[in-house]
């Protein structure tokens, strides 16, 4: 319509001699290829033509050569303006593609740029780039944040190593200078931190070489692997634990892969053996069994191995003196953290004694009728010997049993470690599984004190508990005690009521005795764990009148004759069959009611089941909230002289003790302490292990000490346990009790500091 109108007001005011009015067009016809495109610019180009041959019959005077040629000049130049016109369209669009294009690119990158800094700094990757000729270098934000260093120092090696540990220091500058040989080796080393913690970082590189072959440019990654090195210093230390523990049982342990190899033996492996761990290690029994036990054992072991279920063997076998001697085993499948078979683990006892008892008793019993008197003294011999020997298998069955625990403790520690490992990128899988790990290991810290408890190798820990809130804690685990075949029913009638006991050794105490009830339940039945106060007027169970809190544990079995009652607490007196229990369940329940002061009772009718109640005192004391750790004491910084033989351990103490923000002097000997002492007049502290190499112990050490310096402070330490700390126990001193962490050794150093100002800082 626009170029209508437009044609029109020109036919009428062009004169009629006009042969090309078609130029007030080309403004339209431009801007209309430059909006909607080439093909609108020709649509209105013939539009053009056709108004203007219309204006030309309708108002003018026709059409000559001349105006022909007139319009075919501005058809020809109104097509060339609007492919010009379409042109420069086109070009402007492809401009403001490239620019979206560029926009997009630019946030994809920066997007980019930010996952990958998160990634790093969520995993404390920290990225370096040096240049080998201008020594100028690049750190990324993480190599701050894991050196501890502000964002503005210098990217260089003199600033980097001020940051390490000293110790680390040569390994970290031989690491730099490796990239100028072109080959750059994986390096681990530690950061001190303000709050005396440690970091550890593991330093990554590869050498780059120029057109001539020779380092130019060497690049890298710096990565925190704290959390690995501590979960790796745990593994070391509950392996040790259990090493300590196999070697110290008077019995023959060891660990094999599949196949048979043995890849740990106990130290009485190694002596029944003779020679040393490696000849142990890689002994062929077959060697050692004695011909006529030969065929038989070797058919019943592979049919155990075969099995994968615990076995047991019994057969002659050669000393390292030369000595015959029986030995009976008992070996179990072990699993990796994956569930797969690993191998055995089994235990063995010298029962050669016991073979000569079965056999005296034969002969005594053949002699009886001519040699009574002799044959008398004879027989009680050997039962005395037949009773040792039933100790030694019950402490097998025991040992077994233990060995299960912790096999399962382990799988879960190296299990949740390994997991670790492959994953370290994954920082809540790993936190979640580090905590498994350690909880772990705290159970296996918390079985081995039951362990001493229960042999009387460890002292009770009485504390102040309220009955029926600990079962009310543990009632899953007693549910799981006595099976799904058997109902359960806890009726807590003494709720409030406190007693001092030592808690692990009542939990211990209460399992022993549902398992004896479960187990007068052949076909299922019911059991029952009843607590109320009472107040006793006269002495009851051994326990002497006074208020009392009852746990009765009651159960519908097969029950007991007045002659079996009379014989329950009697140590390894069992009336379950031959290998199902070792007759120290009761025992213990009496050793623990006692010494906490209480007694037990027993009430049983054959037919009519079972009650078993224990009295345990009732205290007016107040369950300390929590029980909460110890309060770490608000205190200057110690200068701590540590005397640790075992290396392991005492970088794990030296580290606690940084932790708790002191400074820290070792030591592994007590004549290596003493001449620190010597040249080091500020010792604050003084932590030492009981047991020491070189004939002195930790209790000669803390005298020798306190007489140089009168008022010194000392904590003790041992992992052993009984006799072993008689003088320790003894001292006045604070003894601190292996395993420990860090809150507990805070809670032994504030007993320790008497006065308020310390001696040495």
């Amino acid at each position: 319509m626009t170029l209508v109108a437009l044609a029109v007001v020109v036919g009428r005011l062009m004169p009629p001699q006009t042969v090309y009015p078609g130029s007030p067009f080309f403004p339209a016809l431009t801007m209309a290829a430059v909006y909607a495109g080439w093909r609108w610019g020709i649509v209105s180009t013939g539009l053009s033509v056709a108004i203007l041959w219309f204006i030309r019959e309708r108002f003018g005077p026709g059409w000559d050569p001349e105006a022909l040629m007139g319009l075919g000049l501005f058809f020809v130049s109104a097509l060339t303006c609007v492919l010009v016109a379409a042109t420069l369209r086109s070009a402007v669009l492809r401009l403001r593609e490239l620019s979206e294009a560029r926009q997009a690119a630019e946030a994809d990158l920066a997007r980019t740029q930010r996952r990958l800094q998160l990634a790093q700094d969520v995993g404390g990757v920290g990225i370096w780039d040096w240049d080998l000729t201008s020594n100028e270098g690049y750190w990324s934000d993480a190599i701050y944040h894991n050196h501890n260093l502000p964002p503005s120092t210098r990217a260089d090696m003199e600033a980097l190593l001020k940051t390490v540990h000293p110790e680390d220091r040569a390994k970290l500058v031989a690491f730099n200078q490796s990239a100028r040989g072109g080959r750059m080796e994986p390096v681990e080393y530690r950061v001190p931190l303000p709050d005396g913690s440690v970091r550890w970082l593991l330093s990554r590189g590869e050498a780059l070489t120029d057109g001539e072959g020779q380092p130019a440019r060497a690049v890298g990654v710096n990565i925190d692997v704290t959390e690995r090195r501590l979960a790796e210093e745990a593994v070391r230390e509950s392996e040790a634990r259990f090493r300590a523990l196999a070697n110290s049982a008077p019995a023959l342990m060891w660990v094999s892969r599949i196949g048979g190899a043995r890849e740990f033996v106990s130290d009485a492996y190694v002596a029944f053996v003779g020679g040393t761990y490696d000849d142990a290690l890689n002994l062929d029994w077959r060697e050692r069994l004695h011909p006529d036990d030969l065929p038989r054992i070797l058919k019943e072991q592979v049919a155990g191995e075969a099995s994968l279920k615990p076995f047991t063997l019994e057969a002659r076998y050669k000393r390292g003196d030369g000595e015959w001697r029986w030995l009976k085993s008992y070996s179990q499948p072990r699993y990796g953290p994956q569930g797969e078979f690993a191998g055995f683990i089994g235990i063995a006892f010298d029962v050669t004694e016991a073979k000569q008892v079965e056999h005296d008793l034969t002969r005594i019993n053949d002699l009886l009728a001519e040699r009574v008197e002799q044959a008398l003294v004879q027989r009680d011999e050997a039962q005395a010997q037949l009773v040792q020997s039933q100790k030694l298998e019950a402490l097998g069955q025991l040992t077994g049993g233990v060995a299960h625990d912790f096999n399962n403790l382990l799988t879960v520690i190296i299990g949740a470690l390994d997991i670790v490992n492959r994953h370290p990128e994954d920082a809540v899988r790993a936190k979640r599984l580090t905590e498994a790990a350690l909880n772990a290991s705290r159970r296996g810290e918390r079985l081995t004190q039951q362990l001493l408890a229960f042999s009387r190798r460890q002292p009770l820990r009485p504390e102040v508990a309220c009955i029926d809130d600990l079962l009310r804690e543990s009632e899953t685990l007693y549910r799981r005690a006595v099976g799904e075949a058997v109902d359960f029913d806890l009726k807590l009638g003494s709720d409030g009521a406190c007693s001092r006991l030592d808690v692990a050794q009542f939990e211990a105490a209460l399992v022993n005795l549902l398992v004896n009830a479960r187990d007068a339940l052949p076909n299922g039945g019911a059991i029952a764990v009843e607590t109320r106060r009472l107040k006793l007027k006269g002495s009851r169970g051994g326990a002497e009148p006074g208020d009392y809190i009852s746990v009765a544990v009651r159960d519908d079995g097969v029950g007991m004759d007045a002659e079996t009652v009379a014989r329950v607490f009697e140590p390894f007196f069992t009336t379950k069959p031959f290998g199902k229990g070792t007759g120290l369940g009761l025992s213990q329940v009496y050793g623990f009611a006692s010494q906490s002061g209480g007694g037990v009772e027993v009430e049983s009718e054959p037919g009519e089941g079972t009650t078993v109640t224990m009295l345990l005192p009732f205290t007016e004391e107040a369950v300390q909230a929590g029980q909460a750790a110890p309060k770490r004491a608000k205190q200057r910084t110690l200068k701590v002289l540590l005397v640790e033989d075992d290396p392991e351990v005492g970088e794990l103490v030296e580290a606690m003790l940084h932790e708790l923000g002191h400074k820290v002097l070792r030591a592994d000997s007590c004549d290596a302490a003493l001449e620190i002492a010597e040249r080091e007049p500020k010792i604050g502290l003084v932590l030492t292990d009981v047991i020491m190499p070189g004939g002195k112990t930790g209790v000669d050490l803390a005298r020798l000490l306190t007489a140089r310096r009168p008022g010194l402070p000392v904590v003790l330490s041992s992992g052993f346990t009984g006799e072993a700390l008689a003088d320790a126990e003894a001292a006045p001193w604070p003894l601190l009790r292996k395993p420990y962490a860090t809150d507990e050794l805070a809670g032994a150093i504030a007993d320790a500091l008497k006065d308020p100002e310390p001696v040495g800082a």
